[in-house]
């Protein structure tokens, strides 16, 4: 072991000690090998297993005019639930660590079932650069860089916000569709002609956002395919 990595090994087990690494639904004490969450609160995440269905609600949510060809979720999303405030603190306090742990626990099942195999590239929902410039970070890109650790495939950046939009938070279905009506847009729309995308988000609630950014790529694309990656999605 070099003298660099002997160097973090021990500043790494110092902050341990100062700053104990806790779960962050339960509050215990990590131990090693746990990461973000304890075993205990790993287990009992609400997955959805949605991948593993050929036509799922996502698909249903989408594919009135877009065709997704895979789609999953990695948990169900409660607005006041525990899990579901893992979302919510990866995005609003600062804690993409949250988000970085939880893409790469979920792609390790995608993995396992073969879902990435074909895909080409990943695509994050892009944050216009103000916002992003505010918050520091875009959520997405934040999933997008953890998925492409975990399998290799590499992350673009055709998909851009053309201009900043209202949080869809508490907006009701048509409210979130035309707040981000076009919204978006493909750069160098030829380089991703023919390629298999993974369009990727922290969240599917209403499937506004996602359905803005799926409709811009295969009308700006030619054969585009398409398939949509999401942490959670809202089981209403």
């Amino acid at each position: 072991m070099g003298l660099r990595s002997t160097a973090e090994m021990w500043l790494r087990d110092l902050a341990g000690v100062i700053w104990p690494r806790t779960c962050a639904i339960c509050g215990r004490t990590l131990v090693d090998g746990e990461d973000a969450l304890c075993l205990n609160c790993l287990s009992n995440i609400p997955l959805t297993q949605l991948h593993r269905t050929e036509f799922n609600s996502i698909h249903q949510r989408l594919a009135a005019d877009v065709r997704i060809e895979r789609a999953g979720a990695m948990m169900k999303y409660v607005r006041r639930g525990a899990y579901s405030g893992l979302i919510r603190r990866g995005k609003y306090n600062d804690r993409p660590d949250l988000l970085r742990s939880l893409s790469y626990l979920y792609a390790s099942q995608l993995l396992a079932d073969k879902f990435f195999e074909g895909i080409d590239l990943i695509l994050p929902v892009p944050m216009h650069k103000w916002k992003k410039l505010k918050r520091g970070y875009n959520q997405s890109e934040v999933i997008a860089e953890a998925l492409s650790g975990a399998t290799g495939i590499a992350v673009g950046d055709n998909l851009v916000a053309l201009h900043g939009h209202k949080t869809q938070t508490r907006q009701g279905t048509f409210d979130r569709h035309h707040n981000v009506s076009s919204l978006f847009e493909v750069m160098h729309p030829e380089e991703l002609a023919g390629k298999h995308i993974l369009l990727v988000d922290d969240v599917i609630t209403s499937g506004a956002t996602l359905h803005a950014c799926a409709k811009t790529l295969t009308d700006s694309v030619a054969a585009l395919r398409l398939s949509i990656l999401t942490l959670a999605t809202a089981t209403d």
